[in-house]
C-alpha cells in the first residue's frame, strides 16, 4: 500500500469512527449510558410529536423496549423545552459540545442523514433507527447508512464534488489535530485517492456497490464499523 492510499484509507476510518463515535458521546452526554433503570412505562408527555409505540419500534430497531426508555429520555432533554423533535441548530448545539473545532459542517450533513424524511427535524424515530444501524446494525447496513451521507445530493452516487464537501468538512473538524501540517491541496488528494480506490470502473461516480466493495475488502474499515457494539 503506497502513502497515498495509505492515508487515504485514515481518513476514510476517521470518518467512520466519528459517525460511531458521535453517537456514542452524544449518548454519554444524554446520560444515556451511564443510566442502569427506566419506569415500566414510556413517557408521553411531548407537546408537537409522540413517538411510535414500543413494539413498533422494537420491532423495527435492535434495541430492547427498556433501552429504547432510556433512549427516550435521554432524547427529551436535547432541548430545555421539549417539543419531541430536534432542529438542526439545536443538532449542532449538541454536536458542537464534543467536537468544538469546526463540527458545524459536519453536524450538517449529519443532520441531513439523520433527516430521513427531509422534514428540516429529527423525531426520535429517526434518531434512534439510526443508532441502531450505527451501533448495532449489519456491516452492510452500517455502510449503506455511511454511503447515504456522502451522497449529499441523494442522487445514488458519490461524486468527487460531494466527497470533498465531506472531506473539508472533516479537516475543519479534526484536520490540525490529526494532520498538524496540512497543505492545501490535502483534501484533494484525499478525494482523489479515495476515487482511486473505490471508482472500480473509472466513471467519474461512486455508486454502492463499488462502496460496499472497497470497504469491505479494507481491514481498518471493518475494524472500526465494530468499536461501539456494545455501548448500550
Amino acid at each position: 500500500m503506497d502513502r497515498e492510499e495509505e492515508s487515504e484509507n485514515s481518513l476514510h476510518t476517521i470518518a467512520i469512527i466519528l459517525l460511531c463515535c458521535g453517537a456514542v458521546k452524544m449518548l454519554h452526554l444524554l446520560g444515556v449510558i451511564t443510566v442502569e433503570k427506566a419506569d415500566d412505562d414510556l413517557e408521553m408527555t411531548m407537546v408537537c410529536h409522540r413517538p411510535e409505540g414500543l413494539d413498533q419500534l422494537e420491532a423495527q430497531t435492535n434495541f430492547s423496549k427498556r433501552e429504547l426508555q432510556v433512549l427516550y429520555r435521554g432524547f427529551k432533554n436535547f432541548q430545555e423545552c421539549p417539543s419531541g423533535v430536534v432542529n438542526e441548530d439545536t443538532f449542532k448545539q449538541i454536536y458542537s459540545q464534543f467536537f468544538p473545532h469546526g463540527a458545524s459542517t459536519y453536524a450538517h450533513y449529519l443532520f441531513n442523514a439523520f433527516d430521513t424524511g427531509h422534514t428540516g427535524s429529527i423525531k426520535f424515530e429517526d434518531f434512534v433507527t439510526a443508532l441502531s444501524i450505527l451501533l448495532r446494525g449489519s456491516v452492510t447496513e452500517k455502510l449503506q447508512w455511511t454511503f447515504n451521507l456522502y451522497d449529499i445530493n441523494r442522487d445514488g452516487y458519490i461524486n468527487k464534488e460531494e466527497m470533498t464537501d465531506i472531506v473539508r468538512a472533516i479537516y475543519d473538524m479534526m484536520g490540525k489535530y490529526t494532520y498538524p501540517v496540512l497543505k492545501t491541496d490535502a483534501p484533494k488528494q484525499h478525494v482523489d485517492a479515495f476515487f482511486q480506490k473505490m471508482d472500480k470502473n473509472k466513471d467519474g461516480v461512486v455508486t454502492l456497490d463499488e462502496f460496499l466493495l472497497s470497504c469491505q475488502e479494507d481491514e481498518n474499515i471493518m475494524r472500526s464499523l465494530q468499536l461501539f457494539e456494545n455501548v448500550i
